[in-house]
């Protein structure tokens, strides 16, 4: 795999409330948003990052590791016939998203950043 761990991924069920406690309970200083629904905060002490992301009704994902890579679509075609992916590649603003599970149930979360030069 050609990428590397940027994020640590936390669905949340309200935006508002997980960026009182990450922002102003924990200290965690804010990096980026997308609207008012993705949040993603500076850790300490190392250059991962935690994204919140808001979820309406059931939060069906998992927090899990979210790796930067520079293209889902050619992290797919390699990994495709081996891995099941529970979210094939899809658009998002910055650029693209696709989500698989280990062999033991773990979600695992991949992006790249392709639009954001846009």
């Amino acid at each position: 795999m050609d990428g590397k761990l940027d994020m640590l991924y936390v669905p949340v069920r309200d935006a508002k409330s997980a960026l009182a406690f990450y922002h102003d309970q924990l200290g965690f200083e804010e990096a980026w948003r997308e609207g008012e629904t993705t949040i993603v905060f500076k850790l300490p002490g190392t250059d991962v990052k935690l994204m919140i992301e808001q979820h309406e009704g059931e939060i069906t994902e998992t927090p899990g590791p979210l790796f930067m890579l520079p293209s889902i679509d050619d992290f797919f075609a390699q990994q495709g016939d081996t891995t099941v992916f529970i979210q094939t590649p899809i658009d998002i603003p910055v650029g693209r998203w696709a989500v698989t599970k280990d062999p033991s149930g773990n979600t695992l979360y991949f992006i790249d950043f392709s639009k954001k030069e846009e």
